[in-house]
Order: C-alpha cells, then structure tokens, then sequence
C-alpha cells in the first residue's frame, strides 16, 4: 500500500467527545513508528479541533458542527454550512477514510469523502447499521479498552502490527503547551502560577458523576496542609459557581478564568498532579503521565476509563470513589513523590 511522505493520505474521523479524541492519539503514534514520514487530515466536532492537533502527525483538522446543526436543521445557513463542509472534505481524494467512531453519525461523514472507507465490522461496533457504509469492515474485540480498539483498528486498515508493549499519546513535548500556559499565568491575578499544584478537575456531565462538595471541602484542606494550591478549571455556570464558593472558603483554593482546551492541557502538564471526575480532561492527564486520581462514583472504568503508560493515575469506581478519607491518603502518598518547586517552563 503506497503512504504518500507528503500530502496526507489518511482521513481520520473522530469527531467527540474529549476523551475519545485522546484515546485516538495513540494509535496515531503507532503509525507513526511503522511509518515515520506518515500524516493525517482529521474530522473532529468543532468544539474539540484543537486535540487532535496536538499530535504533530496530524496535519488539518476539519471542523464538523453535528450537535450545533441537528439543533437548526431548518435554518438555511446550517444546509449552506453542511455544502461547505462536504465541499472542503472532497478538495482531497485520500486513500483511506478511517471512521474510528463507529456511529451512523460518523459513518456518514465518512461517506462525504472521496477514498477507501474503513471502519468496524458489525460484531465491533457501537451502532451495527454504521458497518454498512464502509468498504473495508475490520474485526476488533467489542469489549475491549478504547485505546486498544483505536489501536488494532488503525494497525489493519494500514497494514501494521501495533507494539502493545509502548503506549505514546505523542503530545508531551509540544511547545504549543507552553505557550499557552504563558498565556493563562497573564490572565490570572498575581501573573504567575503556583510553584506547587494541584489541578482539581471537579466538573463533569452528569450530576450522579459529580463529588459532593462536602467531599471536596474536607479534601481541599488536606491539600492545603501539604502545601499544595488547588487550581479549579470550569466549564459552565453551576461549576463556576461551585469553585468560587470552594475559592471563599480556602486560601489555596485558586478559580481560573475560562480556559482553552490547550490552556487547560499546559496546566496539567505541570501540574504536581490531578484528581478529576469521569471527565475527558483526566485522559489529557493519562497522555502526560501526571500522577492523579480519577474518580467514578457511579462508572467503570474498564472500557473507557484513563489508560497511561506508567499507571501513574489511580482509578477509583463505586463506593471507594465516594470515601473521602480513601481519596485523600492516595493523593497525599502520590505529591509526596512529586518533584516540588519545578519551573513552570
């Protein structure tokens, strides 16, 4: 199979959410190593272009606007914006149009390319009615992690055999992290970060996900005591308004502004460490190798759950997840080993 070494030749489609764009990053990384010279074009939700970007593997995000479209699928911009952007996927013929997704949804977009369409079979997909639209149906075990399945998918459409024995997200050296942390430490009111802290990533999509702010309250003073800030990113208003009452109550405790997604990746990647909820930013941390905990009240973490090469980020799902006492041990016992008073950049 011919892997042009200087236009992409590859379409991947991933279009969301967070978390499943960054489980994609590895098998990226995995090409990659097969074939050195290898770039991709990558269809993503609008919201998320910036992920995938990360990679230097990855040449051109195409943005795609599904949740925002099928909410106005009246209005005659949104039809005019659709043309644009089937027009702007068929300026290039590809030799493969790799749908990792696996939905109907995904599958369609897949059809407005103009290449090779590759995706699940029906046995290993999420939405059996999707393996209709690809030419080339690959088998992947259903039940297998996120990561792996995006792995073996990419290894057979390509033609390689992934080394499952090295796991590279390929983004921890970007300089692009950097800079836009230089970027948030402007916006913030002493101008310049913590030398030592900790990211609390407590916003999530469900209620039923979340950690009650009484956990919370005692975790954050049992941070402070080891002399760690508590940095609190958020997305919408009920978290804002969560942080800020964190804010009031702890010296420590440290609201940012709305961040980027690139803002919020440069401040987990240094980081001392990270504790989230079943969240997409807590696979960001994975990809760094930050040492963390991450939090499932109510979710297993098997099939989707954060994947990192060194283990560094401890899983806990159901009852140990909602033990504060438990949460707060396994995190003091990992900043202990963290390196503390490391530059910023």
């Amino acid at each position: 199979m011919p892997l042009n070494n200087v236009m992409p030749q590859h379409l991947l489609i991933k279009t969301s959410s967070l978390g499943d764009i960054v489980h994609m990053l590895p098998a990226i990384s995995d090409a990659a190593h097969a074939f050195p010279n290898i770039m991709f074009d990558w269809v993503a939700e609008e919201g998320f272009v910036e992920v995938p970007a990360w990679h230097p593997q990855v040449n051109k995000v195409m943005p795609v606007a599904i949740r925002r479209w099928r909410k106005n699928l009246l209005d005659r911009s949104v039809w005019r914006q659709i043309g644009d952007f089937k027009a702007t996927l068929q300026a290039q013929r590809y030799e493969q149009v790799i749908d990792s997704q696996g939905l109907l949804k995904s599958a369609l977009i897949s059809r407005f390319a103009t290449g090779t369409r590759y995706g699940y079979d029906r046995d290993s997909i999420r939405e059996p009615l999707a393996s209709l639209f690809y030419q080339r149906k690959l088998a992947v075990p259903f039940k297998a992690h996120a990561v792996l399945r995006n792995r073996l998918l990419l290894g057979q459409a390509l033609g390689y055999e992934p080394d499952l024995a090295r796991l590279d997200y390929g983004i921890a050296g970007q300089d692009v992290f950097d800079d836009a942390l230089r970027t948030l430490a402007a916006e913030l009111p002493a101008k310049v970060l913590p030398d030592k802290y900790i990211v609390a990533l407590h916003g999530t999509s469900r209620v039923d996900k979340e950690w009650p702010l009484a956990a919370w309250r005692r975790f954050i003073p049992a941070l402070e005591a080891a002399g760690y800030s508590v940095l609190l990113p958020w997305g919408n208003e009920a978290e804002y308004a969560r942080a800020k009452t964190l804010e009031q109550e702890y010296q420590r405790a440290q609201v940012l502004p709305r961040c980027s997604l690139t803002q919020l990746a440069g401040l987990i990647r240094n980081a001392d460490a990270v504790i989230g909820m079943d969240t997409g930013l807590m696979h960001v941390a994975a990809a760094f190798e930050k040492k963390g905990v991450a939090l499932y009240p109510v979710t297993q973490p098997e099939l989707t759950g954060v994947l990192s090469a060194g283990n560094s980020i401890r899983s806990m799902g159901g009852q140990a997840a909602l033990d504060v006492d438990t949460v707060i041990d396994k995190m003091l016992t990992l900043v202990a080993k963290a390196d503390a008073g490391k530059p910023i950049w």
